[in-house]
């Protein structure tokens, strides 16, 4: 086996196996916080596990939120939207559009009927 072949057997196990969490561990402090800085996480390998994890991630987040707007008053501040976990190969999710008081109320008369 060449020095390459083992190399690349290395870098393409689960980040799960025994040897990725022993290179994780060996890492010293200030080498974790730089990855954990600069980490690309839409540029790495996720199983089909991972990804459905990351889907109920975002559907708990997204029920927990909208479970706290239903029972904000009227007066307090609204809590903002989560954003969900990038996903490996997509970039980030483009910005949402806020919804103003004239749209808002021109949606209110359309579905009340004012369009008839």
């Amino acid at each position: 086996m060449t020095w390459r072949r083992l190399r690349v057997l290395i870098q393409h196990l689960p980040p799960e196996s025994h040897t990725m969490t022993a290179l994780r561990n060996s890492l010293t402090a200030e080498e974790l916080a730089e990855q954990s800085e600069g980490g690309e996480p839409e540029k790495g390998r996720w199983s089909q596990a991972d990804q459905l994890l990351a889907l109920i991630a975002d559907r708990v987040a997204r029920l927990e939120y909208v479970t706290v707007l239903a029972n904000t008053g009227k007066g307090s501040k609204k809590p903002t939207a989560p954003e969900p976990i990038r996903r490996p190969g997509a970039g980030a999710p483009p910005p949402r559009q806020q919804m103003t008081e004239g749209s808002a109320e021109t949606l209110f008369r359309l579905i009340n009927g004012g369009a008839a």
